[in-house]
């Protein structure tokens, strides 16, 4: 028999934001885990508000109002949390998930993650699901990379945690910008081991050569 505590966990995500571009990734992925049941605890960074404003048209003025609006239809299983408010729930590690998932993550987030600073309640989370073995899932979004940015992706490689980069494929031939985001917010399910039908699958429905 599931305890009553421990299947609510196995149902909760975070979500996390940051001010790299690419924040139609995290919208997108917050969106489909809502709609396959998931609870989903959101942290965008004011960077994140910014950029969603500029590649989204979000009103960052009005954060609830826009929330309400793209997830209203779940709105009993989204929780937002402010990016300042350290004393939230997800800084707990009492408080338990099943993963957390940072996309887009900037440069500056994966490196204070990987220096263990906990400045904010994002990196806080972050902090929390590495302490007690949970999944972090990482999804990079800058171009070119330089070593910096490289030695920091490879030291929390090292310590179990997955990294995505925001690198879409075209094998199956997506004819939408809809497509290629569908793809990267597939291959974070697949991580999560979460099933889906955001994209085709290589080998389906191909004759062997």
């Amino acid at each position: 028999m599931v305890n009553s505590t421990e299947h609510t966990a196995k149902q909760r995500y975070i979500v996390g934001i940051t001010g790299a571009s690419g924040s139609i990734y995290g919208i997108r992925l917050t969106e489909v885990l809502l709609s396959l049941g998931y609870t989903v605890h959101l942290v965008i960074s004011n960077a994140g508000w910014r950029v969603l404003k500029e590649e989204m048209d979000w009103e960052a003025s009005s954060r609830e109002e826009m929330l309400e609006q793209y997830f209203g239809e779940w709105s009993e299983q989204l929780v937002y949390h402010s990016f300042s408010d350290i004393g939230a729930t997800i800084a707990s590690g009492s408080f338990r998930v099943k993963a957390m998932i940072i996309v887009p993550c900037s440069m500056g987030t994966l490196a204070n993650i990987a220096g263990g600073m906990s400045a904010n309640l994002m990196t806080r989370a972050a902090d929390v699901v590495l302490k007690e073995e949970r999944k972090l899932v990482i999804v990079p979004r800058e171009t070119p990379l330089q070593a910096i940015h490289l030695e920091n992706m490879l030291k929390l490689a090292r310590m179990g945690v997955s990294i995505v980069p925001a690198m879409p494929a075209f094998y199956y031939r997506p004819k939408t910008l809809d497509d290629t985001v569908d793809f990267m917010v597939g291959k974070v399910l697949d991580i999560l081991d979460i099933e889906h039908q955001l994209f085709e699958r290589w080998g389906n429905g191909r004759e062997k050569f």
